[in-house]
């Protein structure tokens, strides 16, 4: 299992505030969740998690929003947010704050879309910031493709850096053939899916591409000479 765990930043720029606060929010709603004991937060989750088949049935679109910053666990949240920390910071220091906060909603949103598409009846919740992350992961792998990022080998505790198109194309390689092995009938592929909304992170991943490519030719704002971590 590897991680990432830092990236070559953006010198200048707007300053990641953003970024930041969603990490913020998500860390203080998990706290809330882990707070109030399993049976409540079963009941937080499906009041606030975005279950397809009511959205199909034109039934609380809110959970579109809230679900976003909803996590299933430690691990679920620990995961998601440090992906969201190491590339977060570039698009955001890039393309300004308002824009980055209005790009990541709507990546969120278009993950939720394409994983209702793939299981309009299902009536699991789905929850965590993943959809809106793999938007940022689509976004940076178009703008800045030869960032170098530093990753954590968990087994040896050891790492290495790799350039962000290989990072991010064996990540998006990883959720296409899992994607597609849990639409496939059981007998095919035995147990594919996992319990993982696959098709929530293709769809943000394709949304934040072609957001990238919109946003590749803006330059930051140079407000000083420092690097935002």
């Amino acid at each position: 299992m590897i991680f990432p765990i830092g990236d070559d930043n953006v010198q200048g720029g707007y300053k990641p505030i953003f970024s930041y606060l969603f990490i913020g929010l998500n860390v203080l709603v998990f706290l809330y969740q882990f707070s109030i004991g399993p049976e409540a937060d079963g009941l937080f989750v499906r009041e606030f998690g975005t279950i397809p088949s009511e959205i199909v049935n034109g039934q609380d679109y809110f959970t579109l929003l809230t679900s976003m910053f909803l996590h299933g666990g430690w691990m679920h949240l620990i995961g998601n947010m440090m992906f969201l920390w190491v590339f977060a910071d570039n698009i955001e220091a890039t393309i300004g704050n308002i824009r980055f906060a209005l790009f990541y909603i709507l990546g969120g949103v278009a993950a939720s879309a394409a994983h209702i598409f793939f299981n309009m009846e299902s009536v699991i919740p789905a929850v965590g910031a993943s959809g809106a992350i793999s938007a940022v992961l689509g976004a940076y792998m178009v703008m800045f493709p030869k960032s170098q990022i530093k990753v954590l080998v968990v087994y040896i505790f050891s790492s290495f850096n790799m350039a962000a198109i290989w990072f991010l194309g064996l990540w998006i390689g990883q959720q296409l053939i899992s994607g597609i092995g849990a639409i496939l009938p059981q007998n095919e592929i035995v147990g594919a899916g996992g319990g993982v909304a696959w098709w929530a992170h293709i769809g943000g991943f394709v949304f934040g591409v072609l957001a990238g490519f919109l946003f590749k030719g803006t330059r930051p704002m140079i407000e000083n000479d420092l690097d935002y971590a």
